[in-house]
């Protein structure tokens, strides 16, 4: 587990993070990414499903981000890459197109990375990220992200992700992706260790 204090501005709380149990709670965690990435109750309930799903496969593993009194305020799951899988389906024309598909093959996908906001820019999201993936035993991690220049793609390239395609269109999605890929261990900053 790794313990750190946040930066709150009415008070300061200590975050751990640590293993979490996605399937028990999903609705927690679905309600962190609901207010992060801005989803309605509908798209909520097809993500759970997913996620319940994504728990079962070989590999998948997920971190939460608590604070004391036991809030979930963030959370990160992964598993290794399968090419058989939705997401792989889809990326695999774009990066295929870009000389980059191996890297569907050998790598511990991030399936979703969501910390509140009121919990944001405290370091949760690059704890969470690089806990998940030093565990992983393969040698290299992909990810997708909206293809915006946002916090989040900055915090993934400060990490060591590159981009391995952009503009990648997921179906119903109603903004272009980027699928990122980078060489494990995660890039940690001057000083950290």
């Amino acid at each position: 587990m790794v313990h750190f204090p946040g930066h709150g501005h009415r008070r300061s709380e200590d975050v751990v993070i640590g293993p979490l149990d996605l399937a028990a709670r999903v609705d927690e965690a679905l309600a962190v990414q609901a207010v992060a990435f801005g989803l309605g109750a509908d798209e909520v309930a097809v993500r759970r499903q997913i996620v319940l799903r994504h728990m079962t496969c070989p590999g998948a593993r997920a971190l939460g981000a608590t604070t004391p009194d036991g809030r979930l305020v963030g959370f990160v799951y992964g598993m290794p890459n399968d090419r058989t899988h939705w997401w792989s389906t889809v990326v695999e024309p774009y990066l295929r197109a870009r000389g980059h598909d191996d890297w569907l093959d050998d790598s511990f996908v991030i399936t979703e990375l969501h910390v509140h906001p009121r919990h944001q820019n405290r370091g949760i999201g690059r704890a969470l990220i690089t806990a998940i993936t030093d565990d992983a035993a393969e040698p290299r991690s992909i990810l997708s992200a909206i293809d915006t220049d946002s916090p989040a793609r900055g915090l993934y390239h400060s990490l060591g992700y590159e981009d391995l395609a952009r503009r990648v269109l997921f179906p119903s999605a109603p903004m272009p992706y980027a699928v990122m890929g980078a060489p494990l261990p995660l890039r940690r900053r001057e000083g950290a260790r």
